[in-house]
């Protein structure tokens, strides 16, 4: 496998997650990526202000301003003002479990996973999610390091 191989198995992994997710409620459709794509930057960098994660993700500013606001509607991060700077937000991980976190955690990829791989074979399915397991033991957020934060 070639660094181009990767990128593109990397994408079609992050549809298959984008599938597997609940869809969010109320007025915010679509958007998922970017909103996960914030939520991983906060994670990696607590108290970081919207220019930073813009700047971090590559991300338009207003489409991390847009992410920010629906993660604070859904309990995930929390905002705090800049005690440098009051005019500036400081956003970071929320401490406790919101119903949407629960929500997402509690969803399982099985349907969005057996969709892509376009089979009803129970045992292909298992074998792909144990591989997608020990990839995340090896390689998950906890432990990417540099590469886990864009």
């Amino acid at each position: 496998m070639n660094g181009v191989e990767l990128f593109l198995l990397g994408r079609t992994l992050m549809k298959i997650g984008e599938e597997a997710m609940p869809a969010p409620r109320g007025e915010h459709k679509g958007g998922t990526r970017a909103v996960l794509i914030v939520l991983s930057d906060v994670a990696a960098h607590a108290d970081s202000a919207i220019g930073e994660i813009a700047e971090r993700t590559g991300l338009p500013q207003s489409q991390v301003s847009t992410a920010v606001a629906r993660l604070r509607e859904t309990g995930s991060i929390v905002a705090a003002p800049d005690p440098a700077d009051r005019r500036r937000l400081l956003v970071c991980k929320s401490e406790e479990v919101s119903a949407r976190v629960a929500e997402v955690r509690a969803t399982t990829i099985d349907v969005a996973l057996a969709a892509a791989l376009g089979t009803g074979d129970p045992a292909r399915a298992a074998e792909v999610a144990a591989a997608l397991e020990t990839l995340a033991r090896h390689l998950g957020p906890e432990r990417a390091g540099s590469a886990g934060s864009a």
